[in-house]
């Protein structure tokens, strides 16, 4: 079906809308997204109602909304259930705007991967040079990071080159957790020397601190290092060890995790399992994971 350029804009404006709000569209929020003059798109409107593409809802609290078949000349899967994929241009979130499929056009070069996003929202707020961010997607947390070299409104798609690509795994913080037992934990009156040494055996960068069978605190060699440096090396664990635990539900994605680690500037946390601590995760932990991914 052959359409213009405006009634494309109007009808990928009303699936958008009518996507995130579940209800009908007024005409006035389809202007203000594509801005367009409102009567331009009442008028428009009587003629995808005639090519059924729109239904009309009347009364006060009437509106648009879209048909099956708009959603089939859109190119656009109609899903029963979905999630919005956000995407941020330089540095700020797109409102009104999801991706809705990500393509890979060019893979086996050595000097360039670019790729194709369809997105629902209105293209012509990107420009080339725009620096991307699309992501996290729901299932496998793809985070997509690029730059636009190109656009085609009238399939509503962005031509990025790729600059970066991560995902994450799918399995909770308890497969990748490090059990706790007593011969990998730290006693509050250990040495520096002794959580030097446990460090070193186990090559690890940190530890929980365990004081009657209970987790007290988590040391870590930046702690020790730290206390060198103050000239304390008679410290013992309990004296430069973190008391404030932070600590996280063994089912956790560990999506949801990484980003703690970044919001209380830590590079351990201790995992529970039904309320109770039973292994530690680390930063680099979660490096080491994404590295053999």
């Amino acid at each position: 079906m052959d359409l213009t350029p405006i009634q494309r804009d109007i009808l990928n404006a009303l699936i958008n809308l009518h996507r995130q709000h579940e209800t009908v569209v007024k005409g006035e929020a389809i202007a203000r997204l594509i801005d367009r003059n409102p009567g331009t798109v009442r008028n428009q409107m009587q003629l995808l109602k005639a090519l059924s593409l729109v239904e009309g809802v009347p009364g006060p609290k009437g509106g648009y909304r879209p048909t099956g078949t708009a959603y089939q000349v859109m190119d656009i899967e109609n899903l029963q259930e979905e999630t919005l994929v956000p995407i941020y241009r330089n540095g700020e979130f797109v409102e009104n705007t999801t991706v809705a499929e990500i393509s890979l056009t060019t893979v086996r070069s050595t000097e360039k991967c670019n790729g194709l996003l369809k997105i629902l929202g209105n293209t012509k707020a990107f420009a080339a040079g725009d620096s991307l961010q699309i992501g996290p997607t729901p299932i496998n947390r793809l985070i997509v990071r690029g730059v636009v070299f190109g656009r085609d409104d009238t399939n509503n798609s962005l031509l990025i080159n790729i600059c970066e690509m991560v995902s994450l795994p799918q399995k909770t913080v308890s497969h990748y957790m490090r059990p706790l037992s007593e011969d990998s934990t730290l006693r509050p009156d250990d040495s520096l020397a002794d959580a030097s040494s446990h460090f070193i055996k186990y090559n690890i960068h940190g530890a929980a601190v365990e004081d009657s069978g209970k987790i007290v605190g988590v040391a870590t060699t930046t702690d020790i290092t730290r206390a060198v440096s103050q000239n304390r090396t008679e410290d013992r664990v309990k004296d430069i060890m973190t008391k404030e635990l932070i600590t996280v539900d063994g089912e956790m994605q560990l999506y949801d995790v990484v980003k703690l680690f970044q919001k209380y500037n830590i590079g351990q946390l201790i995992v529970t399992i039904d309320g109770v601590p039973k292994g530690i995760l680390s930063k680099t932990d979660v490096m080491n994971e994404l590295s053999f991914c």
